[in-house]
């Protein structure tokens, strides 16, 4: 058995870009043998899809599944829309989102999870995947929501298919299980934060350094006015009303109907709504923009 030296796997590491564990494994399968440990990790697929890792991955799908009082959200990433129409991510998206509805949001503990009915974990399943389609892949983020009664309604904007899509939202509300009014709330809730994008559930839980922000810009164009300081301050407390109305859900104008206040239609319905969440596609994620002109003009200078 030959002797597989540090240097030997830093080499190694640099050649193919996959993972220490996995070199030194193909190292110890190939006997030392660097050119057949090359060999061994491309059947695996580990060294292609370690090169494509560092590859921005800010297209993919939103997936959501529902059970009972308990609802799971994620966001798979690829590299292009493309993808996202391919049967299998969809599937992967799919399954994705079951782990998480069963180990929770933690994304370590979902990679960390077993693939259903793979005999590998959820990490293993995207590192074949993306040896396969040829693709960078990650999983992003997910989000669990669950009641101890009601229903936790699940809402996609641009699906794809069911379940899957651009844009996807949670909405908890609390009251009597197997009431349909309730999911249908739900839901309608959901159609409403795809299209507001609120902050904050209620006035309590906007964040406090926003709120500051916001506060410290409004008085000082009101002080510009040149009225005394109590007219000042009611003029400040009336836009952070506006504010309000801007960012918590609860104090939002219900887009069903352009007139009522989303609290309102959640008291006359019976129900509590005790949280939401949303996800949409790529968002926070840098794009590389790509000036395919000028990349041209630089091959044809540097052929010259």
């Amino acid at each position: 058995m030959a002797e597989i030296t540090a240097a030997m796997v830093r080499d190694l590491r640099e050649k193919t870009g996959a993972g220490m564990m996995d070199v030194k494994k193909a190292l110890v399968e190939s006997n030392g043998d660097a050119e057949a440990a090359i060999d061994w990790l491309r059947k695996k697929g580990l060294s292609a899809a370690a090169k494509k890792s560092g590859r921005v991955a800010a297209e993919g799908l939103v997936g959501v599944v529902a059970a009972g009082t308990k609802a799971a959200m994620v966001e798979v990433n690829a590299e292009t829309d493309f993808v996202a129409r391919n049967e299998a991510f969809q599937g992967l998206v799919e399954a994705v989102a079951k782990v998480a509805l069963e180990v929770g949001q933690d994304v370590e503990a979902i990679k960390a999870a077993p693939y259903p009915g793979a005999g590998h974990t959820v990490a293993d399943e995207v590192t074949r995947l993306i040896a396969t389609i040829g693709e960078n892949m990650s999983i992003r983020r997910a989000k669990v929501l669950s009641v101890s009664s009601g229903a936790v309604a699940t809402y996609v904007h641009s699906a794809v298919k069911p379940g899957l899509g651009k844009i996807g939202v949670l909405a908890a509300l609390e009251g009597p299980n197997g009431d349909d009014t309730v999911l249908t709330l739900g839901r309608q809730i959901g159609m409403h934060v795809a299209a507001t994008r609120p902050e904050a559930l209620d006035v309590s839980a906007v964040d406090n350094s926003a709120l500051e922000r916001e506060r410290a810009v409004l008085t000082e164009q009101a002080q510009a006015s040149g009225k005394p300081p109590a007219v000042i301050e009611k003029m400040v407390e009336g836009r952070i009303r506006k504010y309000y109305e801007e960012v918590v859900l609860l104090e939002q104008v219900w887009v069903h109907d352009g007139e009522s206040r989303v609290k309102a239609v959640v008291q006359k319905s019976g129900a509590t709504l005790v949280g939401f969440a949303r996800f949409q596609l790529g968002e926070g994620i840098e794009k590389e923009v790509s000036d395919f002109a000028a990349e041209v003009a630089a091959a044809a200078g540097t052929a010259g």
